[in-house]
């Protein structure tokens, strides 16, 4: 029964089927023919959802729709574009940078890739850059927002193994930095070597001070958020509370951007998009349920750890399969299914699970950008009018760079846990 679970939910994924439809309904059929108790979907159903840690997801996506309505992310840019200067590769350096730190505002990869994308790619395009370039660039610049704090990701991974978020979000900001600067080594070499961005820059007509003066608020975003959570002021839920309620004011008082009309049309769009997160945490929820109830689970990570005794064996394994998953599958869904198997293995070879949990949302940022499946790029080619087919040549310089990222956080655990041990959470 276990292996027809995985079977059926393969076979409607490959079929085209949408991912929360491929795992939930796998997941009753096998309950149903298992003689689970189809009573059990229902109260599952709730107890996935009900549970305080992933209130803070609504409102974290909520949060990310004002502040990107509120006009953020064009001030960001402008700054962010002063303060590199005009030069070759230029505004490939700047992309990289804001949106890392767009990133920890919006927490979501899509989001990030579409609120910088739609103010860069064009700009970028007419600075005489390529559009498959300019699409690979921002997908995979913009997966860096499940990394950096304040990550949806981390927030579903600390409800599933009872970690610490705060201290997760602490592990997340050195390697989203290193992310970043993964990403921007290859862009600004290829950049300079085909002469992209020699033709004109984005135009600006204030100075620096200024333009600074008009990101100020966006800039204090992070720094209100995750100060407050460092400094025991309030929880990661209570946060998203404070990161809407900072919103709001700079929407309707400070920028005077939002009208009581663009508020209702961001509620819309954000409770559609937590719809979207919430349905496909349920029924991941009632996928692993199913697993763990026919011992799947326990037979995976017994077979896994029948290969080697050597912890860097296991771990090659395990990052192997998150990459190949990540291609194919959203990460929420693959925390869902894998992490009840990685935690035997976890606990088997001693591995922290701050460490272990930053290490794996890294690998799944990758797939965000990484063919076939992979949602950046079809917002990012999508922005740029081009097919995304026409990216997967110009994505690979930086799926190997972030590789070569996941290598270091994997083998130096140090570089994860530094700031967490710095601040006394870990």
């Amino acid at each position: 029964m276990g292996l027809l679970l995985f079977f059926l939910f393969m076979v409607l994924l490959l079929s085209g089927v949408p991912i929360a439809v491929a795992i939930g309904l796998s997941s009753v059929v096998v309950i149903w023919l298992a003689d689970l108790g189809i009573a059990v979907v229902s109260p599952n159903f709730y107890s996935g959802i009900a549970k305080f840690q992933l209130l803070a997801i609504p409102l974290f996506i909520f949060a990310g729709f004002l502040f990107e309505r509120c006009g953020i992310s064009e001030r960001l840019v402008r700054f962010a574009n002063l303060l590199v200067g005009r030069k070759k590769g230029s505004l490939a350096i700047v992309a990289v940078l804001v949106c890392v730190f767009f990133g920890g505002i919006s927490g979501s990869g899509p989001a990030d890739a579409a609120a910088i994308g739609a103010i860069l790619i064009p700009a970028m395009i007419r600075d005489g850059y390529d559009r498959g370039f300019v699409a690979a660039l921002i997908a995979g610049a913009g997966s860096t927002a499940i990394i950096v704090p304040v990550s949806i990701a981390l927030i579903i991974y600390g409800a599933l193994t009872n970690t610490s978020i705060t201290t997760l979000f602490a592990a997340g900001a050195i390697p989203g930095a290193l992310a970043g600067l993964c990403l921007i080594l290859p862009a600004w070499w290829i950049s300079r070597k085909r002469g992209y961005g020699s033709r004109t820059s984005m135009e600006s007509d204030m100075g620096l001070f200024q333009a600074f003066r008009e990101a100020f608020w966006g800039l204090m975003a992070p720094g209100i958020i995750l100060g407050g959570l460092y400094g025991g002021v309030f929880t990661p839920t209570e946060a998203a509370v404070v990161a809407v309620f900072y919103g709001l004011v700079l929407g309707f008082f400070l920028y005077r951007t939002l009208t009581l009309k663009a508020l209702y049309e961001i509620l819309v769009e954000a409770s559609n998009a937590s719809a979207v997160v919430m349905l496909i945490i349920t029924f991941a929820g009632l996928f692993s349920w199913t697993a763990s109830t026919l011992g799947a689970m326990d037979a995976i990570s017994a077979s896994l750890l029948g290969i080697s005794d050597n912890p860097y064996v296991v771990l090659l394994i395990i990052n192997l399969i998150l990459f190949f998953a990540g291609m194919l599958i959203d990460a929420i869904s693959i925390f869902y299914i894998f992490i009840p198997i990685f935690l035997p293995i976890m606990g088997r070879f001693g591995w922290d699970p701050i460490w272990f949990g930053i290490m794996m949302t890294f690998n799944l940022a990758i797939g965000q950008f990484t063919p076939p499946v992979a949602v950046n790029l079809y917002v990012t080619t999508h922005l740029a009018e081009i097919p995304v087919e026409e990216t997967f040549k110009a994505v690979i310089p930086f799926i190997l760079a972030m590789i070569a990222g996941l290598v270091l956080l994997t083998l130096f655990p140090g570089i994860t846990l530094f700031l967490p041990r710095l601040f006394g959470m870990s």
